[in-house]
C-alpha cells in the first residue's frame, strides 16, 4: 500500500501507508477501488505500462508478454495483401461495417452512423422531430428494464457527444460535452482554472498515430473517462438475447436460418439502422452474436496474449487474468465486460426455477462451463498458416483447448469484480504518471475522491 502526499513546493510524492493523501492544506484524500471504464484515457493507456511491469516482476507466465497492438495497425501479411488484390475481396472489405473488421475500426464506424443520425435529424422539420421524439419515447419505456441494466455497456448508447467522430475538432467535442468545463488532455490543464474542473465528464478516445513521438500522444489523451466503446451489433444481440432468449433452452446449441442470419449480417454491416425485436428468431441473433467473435480479424482477447492466458498457473489465475485484462485496448476490454456480463446472465438461467407463483420454469441448460466451451475458441485463438479462418492449430487445438475453456468460464464467473481497479494498482500508476505528467496528478486525485473537501 501507499500514501500520497504533496510536499512544501506541491508536487505529490507517494510513501508508504495506507492510501490516504494529504496535501499541505490539509485536504485528504482516500482513494478506493473503482470500475476500469472509470479511469481516464491517459489513465488506462498508461494501466496498460503498469499491469505489464507487475506481470512480468510477480509472475513467471514462461512466455513473452506484450502490450496488444490496435487491429488498425497490424501489418498484413503476404498472404493477405496478396488476396486483397482481388477486386471482389477488395470490394468485399471496403463495404463491410462490423463483421471482418477490427474491432476499434468497427467502434469508428458506429460512431459515424451516429453522426450520420444525428445530422439528418438536424435538417427535419420541427413537427417530425416532436413525432419521432413521442415514437421514440413510447418504444423506450417498452424497453425500459431492458435498458436500465444494458445501455451503460454500449458505445451506441444515446448521449449527447457520441456521435462524434474522432476527426471532429476538439472544441466541437467540448461544446458538446454534458457540463461547463473539463479537461480534454495533459496540454489544457492550466492551475488558474483548476478549481473549475472537478465535474466528471466523459470523453472521446483519441485516435493515436504510430508514427508520433509516445510523450506527444500522451499529451493529447484525455484526462476524463472515455465513452465505452462496444459494438452496435454485439450490444444489440445482447440485448436482444438478454430480453427473448434466457428462458431458451440450448440458446447458442441449436440451428438456425442461414439465410435470416446473412440478411443481418448484411443490414449490419451496410450501415443500417437494424433493430431487433420479437420478430427475430432467438437461434439467429445468437448465431449471429457468434459469428461476429469468429470473424473478428484479431480474437477479443488477442494473439499476443494467447500463450499467457493458456499457461498461467491455476493459484494465480484470477489475478493474472486480471492484470491480462488490463493489457487489452480500451474497445476489447469494454467489449469483453458488455460480453461477460451477459454471458453470466444466460448462465444464471441455467437451472430449473420457480417463478413467483410457483410455477416451474425450465433452465436453458447453458451452464458458464458450456458458455466458456461455446465462446472460448472465439475469443482466445491462434491464426492458422492458411489465414482462411482464425482457429487454434490443429496440432495445438486438444492441449489448449481445456486451458482456454477453464479461463473463459473462470471470467465468466468472475466477472463482475475482474474490471475493478484495486486503489494499490492505482497507486502503482499514479508513480508512473509522477515521472512524466506529474502535473496531473493532483487533478486525477481530486476528480478520484470528490467528497474532499
Amino acid at each position: 500500500s501507499a500514501n500520497v502526499c504533496a510536499d512544501a513546493r506541491n508536487s505529490p510524492v507517494l510513501v508508504t501507508g495506507d492510501f490516504t493523501c494529504k496535501k499541505t492544506a490539509g485536504h485528504n484524500f482516500h482513494m478506493q477501488s473503482v470500475s476500469i471504464q472509470g479511469l481516464s484515457e491517459l489513465e488506462r493507456v498508461r494501466l496498460q505500462e503498469v499491469a505489464l511491469v507487475r506481470l512480468m516482476k510477480d509472475f513467471d507466465l514462461g512466455c513473452q508478454i506484450t502490450i496488444p497492438k490496435d487491429g488498425q495497425k497490424r501489418k498484413k501479411s503476404l498472404r493477405r495483401k496478396l488476396d486483397s488484390l482481388s477486386k471482389e475481396k477488395r470490394d468485399k472489405e471496403s463495404d463491410s461495417q462490423a463483421f471482418g473488421v477490427p474491432l476499434s475500426q468497427v467502434i469508428v464506424n458506429d460512431r459515424r452512423h451516429k453522426q450520420l443520425q444525428e445530422e439528418q435529424e438536424e435538417q427535419r422539420s420541427p413537427s417530425d422531430r416532436v413525432s419521432s421524439l413521442l415514437h421514440l419515447m413510447g418504444r423506450r419505456s417498452t424497453n425500459k428494464e431492458l435498458s436500465s441494466s444494458n445501455s451503460s455497456l454500449s458505445s451506441s448508447s444515446e448521449t449527447p457527444n457520441e456521435g462524434t467522430t474522432p476527426s471532429t475538432p476538439e472544441t466541437a467535442l467540448r461544446s458538446r460535452r454534458r457540463g461547463g468545463v473539463s479537461v480534454d488532455c495533459i496540454t489544457d490543464l492550466d492551475d488558474s482554472h483548476s478549481r473549475l474542473l472537478e465535474a466528471l465528464q466523459l470523453s472521446m478516445p483519441v485516435e493515436s498515430h504510430s508514427e508520433k513521438k509516445k510523450k506527444t500522444s500522451d499529451a493529447k489523451l484525455s484526462l476524463n473517462p472515455i465513452y465505452r466503446q462496444v459494438p452496435r451489433v454485439l450490444d444489440s444481440c445482447c440485448q436482444h438475447l438478454q430480453k427473448y432468449g434466457l428462458q431458451t433452452v440450448g440458446i447458442f446449441r441449436v440451428g438456425s436460418s442461414k439465410k435470416r442470419v446473412r440478411q443481418l449480417r448484411e443490414a449490419f454491416d451496410q450501415g443500417a439502422d437494424v433493430v431487433l425485436d420479437q420478430r427475430h428468431s432467438v437461434h439467429d441473433v445468437a448465431a449471429l452474436l457468434k459469428e461476429f467473435l469468429r470473424d473478428m480479424p484479431d480474437p477479443l482477447l488477442t494473439r499476443e496474449l494467447y500463450s499467457a492466458f493458456i499457461t498461467l498457473d491455476k493459484a494465480d489465475q484470477y489475478t493474472v487474468i486480471q492484470l491480462l485484462i488490463c493489457l487489452l485496448p480500451a474497445c476489447n476490454s469494454d467489449t469483453l465486460q458488455c460480453l461477460l456480463h451477459f454471458l453470466s446472465d444466460v448462465a444464471n438461467h441455467a437451472e430449473d426455477s420457480r417463478d413467483a407463483d410457483g410455477n416451474e420454469v425450465i433452465g436453458n441448460k447453458m451452464t458458464s462451463l458450456n458458455l466458456a466451451t461455446i465462446f472460448g475458441p472465439n475469443l482466445l485463438h491462434k491464426q492458422k498458416s492458411s489465414e482462411k479462418e482464425f482457429s487454434v492449430e490443429s496440432s495445438a487445438r486438444m492441449e489448449d483447448s481445456a486451458a482456454i475453456i477453464s479461463v473463459v468460464q473462470h471470467m465468466i464467473d468472475t466477472h463482475q469484480s475482474l474490471f475493478t481497479i484495486s486503489a494499490e494498482l492505482q497507486n502503482e500508476l499514479l508513480l508512473s504518471l509522477l515521472d512524466t505528467d506529474s502535473d496531473v496528478v493532483h487533478y486525477l486525485l481530486r476528480r478520484k475522491t470528490p467528497q474532499c473537501e
